[in-house]
């Protein structure tokens, strides 16, 4: 009987740096730290500290899993290099997994979830739907009773309206991305990659341009 696979998986796509370390369906560490900026200076040594936590090494890995969005621009990208440049080096397959997936592991289907993309705007991912972009006000149009259970940002006003019930996600992040891409580790897959479902919200400066001096 082969070993169980160990998978590292992380997400920073929203304010936390979030990582968990999964062997066959037990996690063994679990750690999640809230904060608004500094994931990429927090998010090596965190995942280093998971390791040793567990008694294990890079060189015990079998797969990573990784945060791929929706979420803040920077976060994303630092999550999907991480993953593919340790992928590289340790010669091990890399899996991007949406935060709306993840919210949506273990709830009852059919499911929505939802997170704030600000701006009168929402993420939102439904059971058979592809995850999009749309108006905060349009989710309520929604066909009443094709939704049983909604997760995610104003979970409870959406569950009213829509005749479901509100809960939560039934894992951590990053423990969902680990048991998402430990069922994904042996199926052909491509590289992680940012999920962006809108763009950014930084714009060009609109101060005029420095004169060049001759």
């Amino acid at each position: 009987m082969p070993p169980e696979p160990l998978i590292l998986a992380f997400d920073t796509s929203a304010a936390h740096c979030a990582v968990a370390l999964l062997l066959g369906d037990e996690i063994l560490v679990s750690r999640s730290e809230d904060m608004t900026k500094g994931q990429a200076e927090r998010l090596f040594p965190l995942l280093q500290e998971v390791l040793a936590e567990a008694g294990k090494s890079w060189q015990d890995i079998d797969g990573i899993g990784c945060g791929i969005g929706p979420g803040n621009f920077t976060g994303i990208r630092l999550s999907v290099s991480a993953a593919r440049g340790l992928a590289l080096s340790l010669g091990v397959p890399a899996i991007g997994v949406n935060a709306l997936e993840a919210m949506l592991l273990g709830a009852e289907e059919p499911a929505l979830a939802t997170i704030d993309a600000r701006r009168d705007q929402v993420y939102v991912l439904a059971t058979g739907m592809r995850p999009k972009v749309i108006a905060a006000d349009q989710i309520s149009t929604a066909k009443s009773g094709s939704i049983k259970t909604c997760i995610g940002h104003n979970a409870k006003n959406l569950a009213r309206t829509l005749g479901a019930t509100a809960d939560v996600s039934a894992f951590s992040i990053a423990e969902a991305i680990a048991r998402i891409a430990a069922s994904r580790l042996h199926a052909p897959t491509t590289r992680p990659a940012p999920l962006y479902l809108k763009p950014a919200d930084a714009a060009p400066s609109r101060d005029a341009a420095p004169v060049l001096l001759q």
